[in-house]
């Protein structure tokens, strides 16, 4: 009787827990109670909906991307008596995701039933919680020897972060002045324990949310972990932290909003409802640039994880938020990866997305890390877009107070987000279509992009000087920032433009307020037309510099995007040998040396110190007529003066070049 008894009771507990055991799911509802339409027209019920639920800033961000057709039916709020009846039942609202007509909530089965018999439920889907492989997930954390600093001269003192940053050039654009003010970037992580580090005690933080226990407190409280806090606090500061002697990130000036919405207690889930409600949020409080190091491959054990085929742009809901928030103009940026020397191998969800910026790792001396995940997406897009430092990345402690070096993905994607913030601090009427564009092309390998490192190592004085059109009235300006190590002679700058089919060539001069940004108003630009066009200027010591090398701009009227392209009927290309200037010069680091052949011949290149020795032999071979590109780097090179020699058949030019370091 006793065990029967006892069977009985544990069957009851058994069954019990079945049906009040609760699992979250998203609930995707039919309509949002008024008409489906493509475009909201304005004063119209639901236009005035989705308006009221966005800052001023957001609107004026959307349409710098959007134009006018700034709001869409997937911004219209869902519906509010669609959510009383789901909470009648005694079922607690979690998340709202308008853009997807969604909510999440926790469910045990006999609430599931419920739900799905409802009219105006269109489905029922459990939230994934994804799984991180703690040697292998974005959370690495590791502590190798650091190399030896360069020893460099900056406004600021980077200490022992000079050497991720000054790969990427930052420390050059903060010298100009640049450092994410007036940008607005939002950080999803798992936590930031911002207002005890020296790093981020002063940092501008507009807006923070906790989306694991929906408060607004993003540091560890006492449900939390212990270490809950410390991946989020740690990238936080490698994109806009300021310790001067510790740590100087890219966007220090920029302001933050900072989500968490990673969950730690059960070996690291985190939901993907959570990410993609923050991402709603940063929408509607108007934040230019969000950077994630979070990412969605492997899921539990007792869940269908996704797959590489999965990887497509369409499929996961993160990747799906992500790309909604870039069609609203946010510069989506998130982490490739950590799979590269794994099974996987790939980049994982959201680097798959069409749009959004995948950030591959590389070290210091721009090779790819070996776990940095490649691509293509499933189906055949390059990925990752661009790469940044990811090795040995100097940044915040969240527990000690301190510093260390940290591998991975997660690390290189806020340098990169932070260089952004300097690109929008530079231009800021730019829009996240054109700041991704210029991030990519003015990359180290965008030549040649493959699914190793994407476009290349990105570069922040690149970046901000690649040219761009800002809309003034009926017309265009011109923007350009000249960088030279020896300064610019202002005098000397002059823009060479046409419209495209016009034989005339314009030569004007172009202005500046401050040295640095110097600009063109065009007179007119006739609506369809392109623009070509390219720079003559001197620096301070009369050195003559064109750019591009080698080349047009052009500038493209229907999407206010500049492309380079080779147009000998506007560069006037010397038909016989020819050996330009190489540029950068002076440099440190790379400098490219373009040089002509008329016929199929013998080629060297060579580069001479001052005493006629030999020390770089950049080519030496058979080369078919044409133009020919080469590479020189200042490694293994002291500062100083040298000479560079193109030789073929009797045919010798030579021409001097500086390195400074």
């Amino acid at each position: 009787m006793i065990k029967l008894f006892i069977y009985i009771a544990t069957l009851f507990f058994v069954l019990a827990s079945s049906n009040f055991a609760q699992n979250k799911y998203l609930i995707y509802f039919k309509d949002k109670g008024v008409k489906s339409v493509k475009v909201l027209q304005k004063n119209t019920e639901a236009f005035n909906l989705a308006e009221q639920h966005l800052s001023k800033r957001a609107i004026e961000r959307r349409k710098k991307s959007m134009g006018k057709n700034y709001l869409t039916f997937e911004d219209v709020p869902i519906n509010k008596n669609y959510q009383k009846k789901i909470s009648s039942l005694g079922i607690k609202i979690i998340n709202r995701l308008k853009w997807f007509n969604a909510v999440s909530a926790l469910l045990n089965e006999e609430q599931l039933k419920k739900i799905r018999k409802l009219s105006f439920v269109k489905d029922v889907t459990k939230v994934p919680s994804i799984y991180f492989n703690k040697r292998k997930g974005l959370n690495k954390i590791e502590n190798p020897k650091r190399i030896q600093l360069k020893k460099t001269k900056y406004s600021f003192n980077y200490g022992q972060s000079l050497a991720q940053y000054e790969i990427s050039d930052v420390p050059t654009v903060h010298d100009l002045g640049f450092s994410g003010q007036g940008v607005i970037i939002g950080m999803l992580d798992n936590g930031f324990r911002w207002k005890t580090h020296p790093a981020l005690q002063n940092a501008d933080v507009i807006a923070e949310y906790d989306f694991v226990f929906h408060d607004s407190v993003t540091s560890n409280q006492s449900n939390d972990v212990s270490d809950q806090d410390a991946h989020g606090t740690r990238t936080f500061s490698i994109a806009g932290g300021f310790d001067e002697g510790q740590i100087v990130g890219p966007s220090f000036g920029a302001a933050y909003v900072l989500a968490k919405t990673e969950d730690n207690r059960s070996e690291t889930h985190v939901e993907e409802d959570n990410y993609a409600a923050a991402l709603e949020w940063m929408d509607s409080i108007g934040v230019d640039i969000s950077s994630s190091s979070l990412g969605y491959n492997i899921f539990d054990k007792n869940q269908v994880s996704y797959t590489y085929e999965d990887m497509n742009g369409n499929t996961t809901i993160v990747t799906k938020a992500a790309e909604l928030a870039f069609q609203r103009g946010i510069l989506t940026i998130t982490s490739a990866g950590n799979e590269g020397n794994n099974s996987w191998k790939y980049i994982i969800a959201p680097a798959d997305g069409f749009n959004t910026l995948a950030i591959g790792a590389v070290n210091t001396s721009n090779q790819v890390a070996s776990f940095s995940s490649r691509g293509p997406t499933f189906d055949g897009r390059i990925k990752p877009d661009i790469v940044a430092d990811g090795v040995d990345v100097y940044g915040a402690i969240a527990s000690t107070g301190g510093y260390s070096g940290a591998n991975g993905t997660s690390f290189s994607a806020p340098i990169a987000a932070g260089i952004a913030g300097q690109l929008f601090s530079a231009h800021p009427f730019i829009n996240n279509i054109q700041a991704r564009h210029i991030l990519r092309v003015t990359s180290g390998n965008a030549e040649t992009p493959n699914n190793d490192r994407g476009f290349g190592l990105v570069s922040a004085s690149r970046a901000i000087s690649y040219p761009v059109f800002e809309p003034v009235s009926n017309s265009y300006k011109v923007h350009k920032i000249f960088i030279d190590s020896v300064g610019i002679d202002p005098a000397s700058i002059s823009l060479h433009y046409a419209e495209e089919g016009n034989v005339s060539i314009n030569n004007v001069s172009m202005t500046s307020t401050n040295n640095v940004d110097f600009t063109y108003l065009f007179p007119q630009i006739t609506k369809g037309k392109n623009i070509n066009f390219w720079f003559d200027y001197k620096d301070s010591k009369g050195n003559s510099f064109r750019e591009p090398l080698i080349g047009i701009y052009q500038w493209k009227d229907a999407d206010n995007n500049v492309f380079t392209s080779l147009d000998e009927s506007m560069t006037k290309l010397p038909k016989g040998f020819f050996l330009a200037q190489n540029y950068p010069n002076p440099f440190n680091g790379f400098s490219q040396i373009i040089f002509n052949i008329p016929v199929e011949s013998f080629v060297s290149v060579k580069v001479y110190d001052i005493l006629g020795r030999t020390v770089e032999t950049l080519v030496n071979e058979k080369l078919k007529a044409g133009i020919h590109n080469v590479s020189i780097s200042s490694d293994n090179l002291s500062s100083g003066v040298y000479f560079y020699q193109l030789k073929s058949n009797n045919t010798y030019i030579t021409k001097k070049l500086i390195i400074m370091k």
